[in-house]
């Protein structure tokens, strides 16, 4: 069995690498529990599955997304964004992590295959993997001014 923290300080690890070498920009978690996090814009996600299955999800705020944008196409300012590009963008920065998080626990769980990754706009979305699901919540602050969320949720094979 996985365990939860290892696998939180996994994909912490594989965000923290994607976001200071392709993104120009450093994150740290955020670890109080009483922290206010806004409602979610954007949710960019990529699913797998293998020795364990599920989801991986980098959700954000429209701003969030366009500032991760900007400096992850080396771009002056938000103005010279398209919402495709933001899409494309968040939709990559979930690739990236599931990629580095997938090369440290692959040891861990055997194969694991990887779809495309896909963002979607909206509230409230749920899970619908069902019974034994787990979920891994990591919250992050980007650049001491956006707060973003990381989150795996998977069920292990069986």
């Amino acid at each position: 069995m996985i365990e939860q923290i290892s696998l939180n300080d996994v994909l912490l690890d594989s965000a923290k690498e994607i976001f200071s070498t392709m993104i120009f920009m450093d994150i740290n978690e955020v670890t109080e529990t009483d922290t206010n996090i806004a409602s979610w814009d954007m949710l960019g996600s990529i699913t797998f599955k293998g020795g364990i299955e599920g989801c991986l999800a980098v959700c954000c705020t429209k701003e969030c997304a366009e500032a991760i944008a900007v400096n992850m196409l080396a771009l002056d300012s938000p103005a010279e964004l398209t919402e495709a590009g933001t899409c494309d963008a968040i939709g990559e920065i979930s690739n990236m992590i599931m990629g580095g998080l997938k090369s440290r626990i692959l040891k861990l769980v055997g194969s694991l295959e990887v779809s495309i990754p896909s963002v979607v706009s909206g509230h409230e979305l749920k899970n619908t993997l069902g019974d034994q699901t787990q979920k891994i919540s990591v919250k992050i602050n980007i650049d001491d001014k956006y707060t973003s969320e990381l989150l795996l949720i998977y069920r292990e094979k069986k």
